[in-house]
């Protein structure tokens, strides 16, 4: 419509005919002057369609105007001024010249949305702070990239979604994207292998559940966890559960079940293999005064915790905390006395200040004891030779407690670890190789009990199959140490292996052929002196990438076992995401919406650990603290964390407190 003067003109751009009417001062909508004629006949060829089309471009055009006037929230720390109030006024009233004014006053502060932009910031913190939730859920990228999306998109009336369409329909949504997501992972299996991790927990309702994790070398996943109530939870149960997952997904793709150490979970991964029990060296209790040391230590670390005057004290003189480490995590003890050597100066300064013998309380005796204790030269040396002769124990359990390939490693640090512990204890009793000790006998007893109860023959397998260990140089390494092949135990376990692996005696006899023939480097590409020199220095599986086509049945079985861990930690880890999800607060969800709820949370931290934005960058390692914390900064139990002891940066984290805070 266009007007001149008191008239105007308009045409309808259904059938193209004009009409003109004198212009009102209220002119009424074009929907209406077509509906009602009101000042230009109504057009014969506008239909019911037309009509319609009409009316909702005008509410569109009408909501569109209503957007643009400034709204203030309730509860809103922005003041309506008298500016605003008239800015609003001159968009409902369509004042031109208030626009051009208001154009002309523009500054960079309008230019970039600052007041929107702050409003908003304003929105989300209150969101944080009336929900309780953890501020490290601003390090989420996900969080990150939903207000990313929302603020370059023209969302014009939109609402997130509300309660119940995130429980259901984004919910099943989200776990088809998880699965399209996981399907990479999955279409490695009949190539790679994979590993069942197994594990039990009961939830807040004190349901029993068990865990089932898929770990290969492209990384663990979540498969589903199994309600258990009503079952008794034996061996033949347990085989059952595990001998469903196995047929699902596929028995050509499985290589071996890792569980926990408890007797019911050992005895079904048995029935599974078909072999016979084997019996477990009683341990020996002649190492009690490991205990009496942790003992000590753990009451020094509580009497320094548990009051505030005490903790005051102590954090005057050490930037270091001390911390509370879990029973169930691995190796808590050599945790717990590694940071109490770390604090051994700042402990000692604060026992012999004046301070701490004015300082009165009910437990005088209990401050003497701890004084003593510190300042005892004695109970430190046993300290040192506990941290002396474990560490090779701890380096074995760093490198095995990963969801990394570790499988074919195992061995090979199995018998540096025992040698490791030989060489501390004998070094601390000052006794030659071809002497007796009581203590190391005691230990290494210790240790071959938990060999024979957590070893199998893959260990073996997997160890024959590294070229590493055929070469001269890591033959060389130690006096007296041989190939595998030429390793008596190895070799057998290694036929039990291609008995069970290979029905048939001509494939047997085929993969006894190849394996010859690649363990004495016999003939075709193997007699090749680069092959023979990248045996020492390629990593296994790209060594077999690269020459083992001529052996292709055991090239296949390598790609396979070379790529598998050995620790169930990726499923022990996998429950305190399950508790985070099924908390008190909400222990009202069922089983299966739990699963899935688990199911997409934990593989979406699987995957997203993968990226390189989790090395670096403003969500670096965000998933570390925990679901219940900020971050390791705050958390000072170990338990929490969600990273193993294999994580060289985690272990400087909570040893050494290098942890920012994480603001930019």
């Amino acid at each position: 419509m266009s007007s001149s003067g008191s008239s105007a003109s308009a045409s309808c751009n259904v059938s193209g005919s004009s009409n003109s009417s004198e212009s009102k001062k209220d002119p009424y909508p074009l929907w209406k002057f077509v509906d009602k004629g009101k000042g230009i006949q109504t057009c014969s060829k506008v239909n019911i369609d037309d009509l319609a089309k009409l009316r909702k471009l005008h509410r569109e055009s009408e909501d569109y105007k209503k957007s643009l006037l400034t709204k203030v929230p309730p509860f809103s720390n922005e003041p309506i001024s008298s500016h605003t109030s008239t800015e609003a006024t001159s968009v409902r009233l369509g004042s031109s010249d208030n626009v051009k004014k208001r154009k002309s006053n523009n500054t960079i502060s309008d230019a970039f949305n600052m007041k929107s932009r702050d409003q908003l910031d304003s929105e989300i913190a209150r969101m944080f702070y009336t929900e309780g939730l953890s501020f490290n859920l601003a390090r989420n990228p996900y969080y990150v990239s939903s207000y990313t999306i929302a603020a370059n998109s023209n969302l014009s009336g939109y609402k997130p979604p509300g309660y119940n369409k995130l429980r259901t329909t984004l919910l099943c949504k989200e776990k088809e994207n998880v699965d399209r997501l996981l399907q990479p992972i999955k279409a490695t299996w009949k190539t790679k292998g994979v590993s069942i991790v197994s594990d039990g927990w009961s939830d807040p309702q004190r349901r029993p559940l068990i865990n089932i994790m898929i770990a290969s070398e492209t990384g663990p996943m979540f498969m589903k966890a199994i309600d258990c109530s009503g079952e008794i939870k034996d061996k033949d149960f347990i085989a059952t559960l595990l001998s469903e997952v196995i047929d699902e997904i596929g028995d050509q793709n499985f290589v071996q079940i890792i569980t926990d150490n408890a007797s019911n979970c050992k005895a079904a991964g048995e029935l599974v293999e078909a072999k016979n029990v084997l019996n477990n060296v009683e341990v020996y209790d002649e190492c009690h005064w490991i205990t009496e040391v942790h003992v000590d230590a753990l009451f020094i670390k509580n009497y320094m915790m548990n009051h505030s005057m005490r903790l005051s004290m102590f954090n005057k003189f050490s930037p270091l905390k001390l911390l509370c480490i879990a029973d169930t995590c691995f190796a808590s003890i050599v945790c717990m006395l590694k940071r109490l050597k770390l604090l051994k100066t700042s402990l000692q300064s604060m026992v012999i200040i004046e301070n701490w013998s004015l300082y009165k309380d009910d437990r005088r005796g209990q401050a003497s004891h701890v004084r003593e204790k510190i300042l005892d030269e004695i109970w430190w040396d046993k300290v040192d030779y506990i941290l002396d002769f474990t560490r090779p124990i701890y380096d074995m359990i760093r490198v095995c407690d990963t969801d990394k390939s570790s499988l074919h490693l195992v061995y090979e640090r199995w018998d540096i670890m025992v040698q490791g512990v030989k060489d501390a204890i004998y070094k601390k009793e000052g006794k030659q190789d071809y002497e007796e000790s009581t203590f190391f006998n005691v230990v290494k007893g210790i240790l071959s009990s938990r060999w024979s109860k957590g070893s199998t023959p893959l260990h073996s397998l997997a160890h024959s199959l590294n070229p590493r260990f055929y070469t001269e140089e890591w033959l060389n390494e130690v006096p007296g140490r041989v190939a595998p092949s030429a390793d008596n135990e190895i070799s057998t376990q290694r036929l039990q292996c291609f008995r069970r692996l290979f029905q048939s005696l001509n494939e047997r006899f085929k993969i006894n052929t190849e394996f010859a023939i690649f363990s004495q480097k016999s003939e075709g590409i193997f007699l090749n002196i680069d092959c023979m020199h990248d045996m020492a220095l390629m990593d296994a599986k790209n060594w077999w990438a690269t020459y083992g086509s001529q052996v292709p049945m055991l090239q296949g079985l390598a790609y396979k076992l070379l790529g598998q861990p050995s620790s169930s930690s990726c499923s022990e880890r996998n429950w305190s995401t399950y508790k985070f999800i099924h908390s008190c607060t909400r222990n009202k969800l069922t089983p299966k919406r739990a699963q899935d709820l688990v199911y997409i949370h934990n593989n979406l931290r699987l995957l997203s650990r993968r990226s390189e934005e989790y090395t670096k960058g403003r969500s670096k390692l965000w998933d570390v603290g925990g679901d219940e914390h900020d971050n390791l900064g705050e958390v000072g139990i170990l338990e929490m964390a969600e990273l193993s002891l294999d994580e060289p940066e985690m272990e400087s984290m909570i040893f050494d407190d290098v942890l920012g805070d994480g603001e930019e």
